[in-house]
């Protein structure tokens, strides 16, 4: 039923650079203020959370500043993690997160751009599976 997803080798050091970059927003390296999230976010970004709600980029910045005031300790798993071109510079970056008791598929759009990887768009959907 599943697909079975392999990045093209000539795509294997763009996936390098997004798995690095994922889970989106916590990895400290590449910031961790409002200024640094507002630089990695391209003007048109926007997400639907794993409940199923969207998401303004003036929002996600604000609760991206408030977690940076109050941190919490978190231990995530990433696996099966993918990309594909979906146009010049343009890559679907998708992989499954384990958060403690839940798990989620996520799915970002990433920008390659001569100032930088931007992120455009970002999805989590709740699975069932463990």
């Amino acid at each position: 039923m599943e697909p079975t997803l392999a990045t093209r080798s000539e795509l294997r050091p763009i996936l390098e650079e997004l798995r690095r970059r994922e889970p989106v927003f916590h990895h400290p390296e590449f910031g961790t203020t409002r200024a640094d999230f507002d630089a990695m976010m391209d003007s048109s970004f926007w997400e639907i959370g794993a409940s199923g709600r969207r998401y303004s980029r003036e929002y996600v910045l604000d609760v991206l500043e408030e977690r940076g005031r109050n941190p919490p300790a978190e231990h995530w798993e990433v696996r099966d993690f993918h990309c594909a071109e979906i146009a010049p510079d343009n890559y679907l970056a998708t992989y499954t997160l384990k958060q403690e008791d839940r798990i989620t598929r996520r799915a970002s759009i990433w920008r390659r751009t001569a100032t930088g990887w931007k992120i455009a768009f970002h999805q989590g959907t709740v699975v069932a599976e463990g």
